[in-house]
Parts: C-alpha cells; structure tokens; sequence
C-alpha cells in the first residue's frame, strides 16, 4: 500500500462491493465491510508509515528502502523519506485522513451505475 496506491485501490474496492451487492442493500453489512477495509488499509499503511517491523517484507518485495520509503515513493518518486519532518508527518496524515473518501467515492459510484 502507498499514497500514490491506495486512494484508486480503495475507490475500486468500493465500486466493486457496491456492484457485488447490487440490489441487495443492508446497511449494517456495508457499514462493516466500509470499516473492516478501513482498518486494513489504515492498518497497514499506518504501520509502513511508521516502519513497524513486521512491514519489513512488504516493503521489501516491493523494493523500498522502508515502509516509509514505499509510502511516500511507491517507487516513482525521489523524495528523501529519510528526512521526514513536521510537514511530511502533517501532510502524510492528512492523506490518510482522505481514506474513507476515495472508499465512499466508490460505493457511490458503484451503486449509480
């Protein structure tokens, strides 16, 4: 998981659950399923960010120098995630913040088409 991975993977996590539920609405399931992925997503991406230990194999199989590393480079970009500051950690938070959107985003648009 990154930043620059998560939000589309989340919006098509969304719209394909809402399209696999097609017709049968229920509130309180989606309501589960919305926080059960949250969590995952939170959970995981969080602790890359954090570079807890057990990440160390997903950041590995995808060529990051860390959790951090992969999060804020994903293997495109160039920044030094080495040399995070106060504005890396807010920036970093708010994206996280934008999660359940990108999710939101595709229940909607699933659940329209």
């Amino acid at each position: 998981m990154s930043f620059l991975i998560d939000p589309p993977l989340l919006y098509a996590s969304g719209r394909a659950y809402a399209r696999a539920t097609a017709g049968e609405p229920d509130e309180r399931r989606d309501a589960m399923v919305a926080a059960t992925t949250m969590a995952v997503f939170w959970g995981v991406s969080v602790s890359l960010y954090q570079d807890r230990r057990w990440t160390r194999p997903i950041w590995r199989l995808c060529r990051a120098r860390s959790g951090r590393d992969w999060m804020l480079n994903s293997g495109v970009l160039r920044l030094d995630s080495s040399r995070t500051g106060t504005a890396t950690h807010v920036v970093s938070a708010l994206i996280f913040a934008t999660y359940p959107v990108w999710l939101w985003r595709g229940l909607r648009d699933g659940r329209r088409s």
